[in-house]
């Protein structure tokens, strides 16, 4: 490899990282530079010395056409090479999620966190200002998800403030290490010794003197060795600004060198006509083409134009990709560009456009050529970028936003066009989870500004509103003012009104509204205020009706995200005795439900969890739940999942850590107060509201009888009938009895687990030791199990001070921090697993979990027992479990 010549510094930085990631330390480094400057050495310098130590190196280059398909900046890095970060199975497994980019991110993760376990990796991505943003967010999730990883990611990009690299950086410093290196000029003496480098020898006087006018840009001295550049400018090179990104104009800008130009101009002319125009036409076509698309728009057979790619090949000027073909470097497809004239390349642009879309590869190719050339009131183009981003929409929503943005911008603001091309934005926006940006263009919209000088018509303004209604609502935004339009049709009106009815239910009655609606999805709207009534009320199985009901309406304008529906539908289902099944769908719905309503998939999933004792995976899908609320820029959940994570934390003895969730909460800070023996804080949890997690639990602490008995009335499950004859039996032990036996049926074992303890406590009172033992260790195995170390250990004390003796008292305090006996129960499950030969997919399969939460398991079993390998592991676990010798 030619020597890296000026950069050691900066090198040096990098093998730090890598030291790092080999010791455990997974981190990001973002190398940032103008065109010319050395950012693709740097890499090459860098990819070289991982894999002389050593390292497994997964690398890619983005493309300036990535915008228009999903993962294809990344995917090259996960699939090259004999042992791919990602087989073909799961690729196309993924395909599958272009549309859930959460999940598909998080799915990503898994597998290469899978596929690195123990290994020393990095993941590289040059040219990152190309990134197709599901790359761009899927690196956002991969690095935080893999943070505990050997990992290191290297990130090359152009200077773009707010662009690719800086959201990166902005989502990840909190997860791990940045190290951002920005490139500017090389010395002079770094200059010479790159000449020296390429001619194998000393630099001549001459030579010396035309290179100190590159002003330390080494591609330009590269070129200038190569001839491909001349110094003519006489005091150096003007400054190259970074090329635009593709949707948005297509041609590069920022000013060039001159000798560049006059270089490639001068090496141009000793090419055939035909190679010159090879040439031209594909600078206009953009630094990757296809071949056969060159051919086609010059009207040569392909094989006639393979001398002349040879030629331009020759030349530097090109470079066989095998697929596709490129420019040595996008400078010099710039300066080749600088030699066609701009009315040449606009007409190159629009024939290439329509050909483009006659060929059948559809107006999402041919979209960036459009946007070169179009010119507001062009309604040929307009209706191109519609149709463009409309393609996009599914799989590309982020690109598909910036598309008809860009139509909207073409329409004259007094064509009657542009009010439907600005519907179009608003519901785009919203596809691309970009509320603010839509909201604050709807509002310019309907606002009269200068954005829009057509009429704002009834119905222009109901549809607009009932766009934004259903993510308002998801994320608490929706507010009654926005919810009128005096003269729309029948059917907008009818859903506007729905949405007031599901805003302010005591406004209108749902049920009173319905039989006056005609329209479906009004319908269905005012169902779900219904639903949502009654679920507040604690009636879930009237609930859950009114929510199956409102899934069976086909979605239109205004509907709401079936996933949200669903959501509500499965927390009435698990309060109907339907736990199991309910918590099966939603494991689901976390990688197969509506992205975009993760924020209430993460609580129900995290609060289904926690109601069937697993502790575990409960916090774990909470924690889930705020990283993704933080990266949604969604807050209005935070405090349900702070309060499942303070009941965990009080269910584990961890006061301290409660409090830190507590925040204001009057029904945790009533617990803890409890907790430090504060009886007169009791009465307190009578206040606990319908939807706080396992309420019937408090009701019962709280010997609430008179509210358990309205729940009962409202929603007759085992769990509220049991609770409510546990409070009622008193001191009844036939009762008390019957109610505990009653709640081991209810598929909740901590509401379980607290029956036994009150009914074991009675019975040592009453006198019968030996059932009253019996009842408080069946409550203290359950709860030991469950991890619920708090309420154990009162149950212990209880039993030592009845005189019980045991062997296992020593598993009620709190964990070791590290070693076999740190591990939680699920920790412990799958760390067995693994050593029996599991695959992540299998053993939760056998544990009926996600494969993500196996792996999350799985990288705290290695931190806990010093490991950093599955066969490390393994050898742990047989050595624990080998039978003794002769047995």
């Amino acid at each position: 490899m030619v020597p890296l010549r000026g950069r050691s510094e900066e090198l040096g930085r990098l093998l730090e990282a890598l030291r790092a990631a080999e010791g455990g330390t997974a981190s990001l480094a973002v190398i940032a530079g103008e065109p010319g400057l050395g950012k693709s050495a740097l890499v090459a310098a860098a990819v070289e010395q991982a894999e002389r130590q050593g390292f497994l190196v997964a690398q890619a280059t983005a493309q300036q056409t990535d915008d228009i398909s999903p993962l294809s900046s990344l995917a090259p890095a996960l699939r090259a090479g004999r042992e791919p970060l990602i087989d073909t199975e799961h690729f196309m497994e993924l395909a599958t999620l272009n549309t859930q980019p959460l999940w598909l991110a998080e799915r990503l993760a898994d597998l290469v966190g899978r596929q690195l376990d123990g290994t020393n990796a990095m993941i590289v991505l040059d040219d990152a200002q190309w990134s197709d943003p599901l790359s761009a967010f899927a690196l956002r999730v991969m690095i935080a998800r893999l943070s505990t990883h050997q990992l290191f990611w290297l990130v090359a990009t152009r200077p773009a403030p707010g662009g690719v690299a800086d959201q990166l950086v902005n989502a990840v410093h909190t997860q791990v290490p940045v190290h951002t290196i920005e490139l500017g000029p090389l010395s002079a003496d770094a200059i010479q010794d790159i000449a020296t480098d390429r001619l194998n020898g000393p630099v001549g006087e001459g030579l010396a003197h035309q290179l100190a006018g590159v002003q330390g840009n080494p591609f330009l001295a590269e070129q200038l060795i190569a001839g491909l550049y001349l110094n003519i400018s006489g005091s150096g090179v003007v400054g190259v600004g970074p090329v635009g990104p593709l949707l948005a104009a297509g041609l590069p800008t920022g000013p060039l060198a001159p000798g560049l130009v006059e270089g490639v101009r001068r090496r141009s002319s000793g090419l055939s006509e035909l190679a010159r125009t090879l040439v031209r036409t594909a600078a206009v076509f953009g630094s990757e083409f296809r071949l056969d698309d060159v051919a086609a728009l010059m009207s040569e057979p392909v094989a006639k134009l393979a001398t002349a790619l040879d030629e331009a090949i020759q030349a530097g000027l090109l470079t066989d990709a095998g697929s596709t073909l490129r420019f040595g470097h996008e400078l010099l497809r710039s300066a080749t560009l600088a030699d066609v004239p701009p009315s040449a390349q606009r007409a190159l642009h629009g024939a290439i456009a329509s050909q483009l879309v006659a060929a059948g590869r559809g107006a999402a190719a041919a979209a960036p050529h459009v946007l070169a050339v179009a010119q507001q009131g062009d309604t040929k183009a307009v209706e191109t970028l519609r149709q463009a981003a409309h393609e996009l929409l599914a799989t590309m929503s982020t690109t598909a936003a910036e598309v008809i943005q860009q139509a909207f911008d073409l329409t004259p603001i007094d064509d009657p066009l542009r009010a439907e091309v600005g519907v179009d934005v608003v519901a785009i926006l919203l596809s691309a989870y970009q509320y603010d940006r839509a909201k604050a263009f709807a509002d310019d919209l309907l606002g009269g500004t200068a954005l829009y000088h057509g009429p704002v018509t009834p119905d222009l303004r109901a549809s607009i509103r009932l766009h934004l209604a259903p993510r308002q609502w998801v994320t608490s935004r929706l507010e009654r003012q926005d919810l009128f339009a005096p003269g729309a049709a029948t059917h907008l009106t009818e859903r506007l009104t729905a949405y007031r009815t599901l805003l302010a239910p005591d406004e209108v009655a749902p049920t009173d509204l319905l039989p006056r609606l005609s329209d479906p999805v009004a319908r269905a709207i005012v169902l779900a205020a219904a639903a949502e009534a009654a679920r507040n009320e604690g009636r879930y199985a009237t609930a859950r009706g009114y929510y199956v009901e409102a899934r069976e309406v086909t979605p239109d304008l205004g509907s709401l995200p079936d996933t949200l529906l669903e959501v509500g539908e499965l927390h009435c289902r698990a309060e109907a005795d339907e736990l199991p099944q309910a918590l099966r769908r939603s494991r689901e719905l976390m990688t197969a439900g509506d992205w975009q309503s993760a924020a209430h998939l993460s609580v129900l999933h995290a609060r289904l969890e926690y109601a069937a004792g697993n502790l575990d995976a409960a916090e774990e899908e909470a924690r889930n739940g705020q990283r993704w609320m933080k990266d949604l820029h969604e807050t209005a959940l935070v405090p349900v999942t702070q309060q499942v994570l303070a009941l965990i934390a009080l269910l584990r003895g961890h006061s301290t850590k409660a409090r830190e969730f507590a925040g204001a909460d009057p029904i945790i800070n009533a617990l803890l107060a409890i907790t430090d023996g504060d009886t007169k804080a009791l009465p307190r949890l009578r206040d606990v509201p319908h939807g706080f997690p396992e309420r019937v639990s408090i009701l019962v602490q709280a010997d609430a009888e008179d509210l358990l008995a309205a729940q009962v009335e409202a929603s007759p499950s085992v769990a509220a009938l049991g609770a409510r004859e546990l409070v009622a039996a008193g001191t009844d032990l036939k009762r008390l009895a019957a109610a505990a036996e009653q709640l081991r049926g209810a598929d909740r074992p901590l509401l379980a687990a607290l029956a036994a303890d009150r009914y074991g406590r009675a019975e040592l009172e009453s006198g019968d030791r030996a059932t009253g033992v019996a009842a408080l260790e069946q409550a203290l195995d359950a709860l030991t199990a469950l991890g619920a170390t708090g309420p154990a250990a009162k149950i212990q004390a209880a039993l030592q001070s009845a005189g019980v003796r045991r062997r296992r008292w020593s598993a009620v305090p709190a964990r070791a921090e590290a070693g076999w006996e740190a591990l939680t129960p699920m920790e412990r499950r799958v760390a067995l697993l693994v050593a029996e030969g599991h695959t992540n997919r299998s053993a939760a399969e056998q544990l009926v979990v996600s494969a993500s939460t196996v792996g999350t398991h799985l990288r705290s079993v290695f931190g806990k027992l010093g490991v950093n390998s599955r066969v490390q592991l393994t050898r742990l676990v047989l050595e624990r479990f080998a039978p003794p010798p002769n047995a």
